[in-house]
C-alpha cells in the first residue's frame, strides 16, 4: 500500500499578496490528494491577521479529514474567553489514535515558541507515529530541540513519519545528525535540489520529510502549482508502507 503525505509551512494563510485566503490553502492541499498532512505556521484565533479563525479545524472541515493541533505560542485574548494560538498541525485521512504535544518554550518571552507535535494514527491494522515540527533560526535551540526529537524517535517500535520546516541546510550538522536515523524522503527519491522557500524564487530547502528505515520512499516531488499560497512551498513525498 502507498500513501502520500505532504509538509506545507502555510503562513497562517497568508500568500505571497498579503491576502488572508484559507480557501487557496484548502485548495492546494485537496489537488495534492494527500493522506497525511503535516502543517506549520497555523492559526487558532489568533488574531485580525488570520480572521480570527480555527485554522486547523477549518481545513479539517474542508476536506473531511481528522486533525490535531499542537500550540507553540499560547496568549489570553484582552476581549474574548478564547486562547490565541499559533503552531503546527495534522490533518489525517487515517484515525488519530493517540496525540501529544511538546513545547520547546525554553525561553518564553524571548525567542518564538516551538513545539513537536507527536501523533499515532492507524492505518489498517498497523500503527504509524507522526510528527510535525518548525524548528529555531537559533543555533543552539535548534541542536536542542534536534536531540530532543531524535531521543523519541526511539520511543517507539512502530514505523516514524517526520516532517516540517526545519530552517536548516541539508547536509548540516542536524541533517547528518536525523539522517542517521531516518531517511530524508528527497535525498532517497528526490529530483533537482528540492527548494521550497521562497515560493515566489525558490532557493533554500528548508522543508523536509524524514521516514523510517523500514519505510520506502517511492517519489518527493515539491508542489509548484501554489506559489501564491504561502512563502513556502508544499513537499509530497509518496510512501510505500509494506
Amino acid at each position: 500500500m502507498e500513501i502520500d503525505v505532504l509538509t506545507f509551512n502555510i503562513h497562517h494563510g497568508v500568500g505571497i499578496d498579503k491576502e488572508a485566503n484559507l480557501a487557496r490553502i484548502a485548495q492546494v492541499l485537496e489537488k495534492s490528494e494527500a493522506d497525511i498532512i503535516g502543517l506549520n505556521e497555523v492559526d487558532k484565533y489568533f488574531s485580525k491577521r488570520s480572521l480570527f479563525e480555527d485554522q486547523t479545524r477549518w481545513l479539517a472541515k474542508q476536506l473531511n479529514t481528522n486533525y490535531f493541533f499542537s500550540p507553540s505560542l499560547s496568549f489570553k485574548s484582552k476581549t474574548t474567553n478564547k486562547v490565541r494560538q499559533y503552531g503546527n498541525a495534522l490533518l489525517s485521512r487515517f484515525p488519530i489514535v493517540s496525540k501529544e504535544s511538546h513545547s520547546f518554550n525554553y525561553m518564553p518571552g524571548l525567542i518564538e515558541g516551538r513545539s513537536l507535535l507527536d501523533a499515532t494514527i492507524q492505518i489498517d491494522k498497523q500503527l504509524y507515529q507522526i510528527m510535525v515540527t518548525h524548528l529555531s533560526l537559533n543555533p543552539f535551540l535548534h541542536r536542542k530541540q534536534t536531540d530532543f526529537i531524535i531521543k523519541q524517535i526511539h520511543k517507539y517500535p512502530h514505523p516514524i513519519i517526520l516532517m516540517g520546516d526545519w530552517n536548516m541546510k541539508p547536509g548540516s550538522k542536524g541533517w547528518r545528525k536525523l539522517s542517521d536515523k531516518v531517511q530524508d524522503s528527497w535525498h532517497v527519491s528526490g529530483m533537482g535540489p528540492g527548494y521550497t522557500y521562497p515560493s515566489s524564487h525558490p532557493k533554500m530547502r528548508f522543508d523536509y520529510i524524514f521516514v523510517s528505515p523500514e519505510l520506502r520512499v517511492v517519489q518527493s516531488k515539491v508542489i509548484t502549482y501554489t506559489h501564491n499560497s504561502s512563502d513556502h512551498l508544499p513537499l509530497k513525498a509518496t510512501i510505500s508502507c509494506h
